[in-house]
């Protein structure tokens, strides 16, 4: 505390982002760096060693995984003729076997859809590939990891009762809207076209996973979900880093509760010795 003002704890990279900002800034006016190389030695040794101060600290607990069976108890619970209710299932299923950030599907308000930078009717494509199998292509106008301007695309498959495709397609039946209107987006009663608002949805998800008997869901839970279960199926890490354009082996931390995927993996090798 200083005087009447709170402060609160901040994390160590947030410091580096915050000083990389504020050295930006004044070079982009013109004016000499805030800070100079033996002003950034001693900072970074300060940094350093409150990061180890730091160390084994999380701010907040990992997220939990989206499962496939909480999957496929929210289709059994929504009502998929509800304008409201396919939106909310085409989002679950495409950031589940998409591996989506949930923020690529929603929208923080309703008055943030922007068609520059989410995605819209027009960025779907349904195709087949070079085995006949069909699929859908969304292209991300931007995405996280996207350098401005470069568009980034989602390739989705068909995947049983839980199948994104025809979520897809139901909420297009559903919910009727023109190329530039938001793809995830619901008509309210007095049929104006809404795109989904992301605690809006997520609220829904949740009270339907509460009912199950399931606790909080967020949304990465839903990418850590559809990465989670890729990997305990046996999926080549490098197709899972792929398809959810990881740049690097971020993606390992999505990984949760590997006792529940271990034995598809690691049990049972002896017996291929006969003992």
């Amino acid at each position: 505390m200083a005087g009447d003002t709170p402060f609160e704890p901040v994390a160590v990279a947030t410091v580096r982002k915050y000083l990389a900002a504020m050295r930006a800034w004044h070079i982009a006016q013109g004016w000499p760096a805030p800070l100079s190389t033996s002003d950034m030695e001693r900072i970074n040794w300060s940094l350093r060693g409150l990061n180890r101060i730091q160390q084994g600290r999380r701010t907040r607990p990992p997220r939990p995984p989206i499962t496939l069976a909480m999957l496929a108890a929210l289709k059994r619970t929504l009502n998929l003729a509800n304008p409201f209710d396919a939106c909310v299932w085409a989002m679950a299923c495409c950031s589940f076997w998409g591996m989506m950030r949930f923020g690529e599907v929603s929208v923080t308000s309703r008055n943030q859809f922007n068609p520059r930078r989410n995605i819209t009717r027009a960025h779907v494509f349904f195709g087949h590939d070079l085995d006949g199998r069909p699929y859908a292509r969304l292209d991300l106008p931007a995405a996280k990891t996207a350098k401005p301007g470069e568009t980034q695309s989602v390739f989705l498959n068909q995947q049983g009762e839980t199948c994104p495709l025809e979520a897809l397609r139901n909420l297009a039946r559903v919910v009727p809207a023109g190329p530039q209107d938001p793809l995830f987006s619901w008509r309210d009663r007095s049929g104006d076209i809404r795109p989904m608002v992301r605690d809006t949805a997520m609220h829904r998800v949740n009270a339907v996973l509460h009912a199950w008997g399931w606790g909080t869901s967020f949304g990465h839970s839903f990418r850590i979900g559809g990465a989670s279960f890729f990997l305990g199926q046996g999926i080549s890490p490098e197709i899972v880093r792929i398809a959810g354009r990881w740049k690097s082996l971020a993606y390992e931390v999505y990984v949760r509760a590997f006792e529940q995927v271990s034995s598809h993996h690691l049990a049972n090798l002896s017996q291929r010795y006969g003992l």
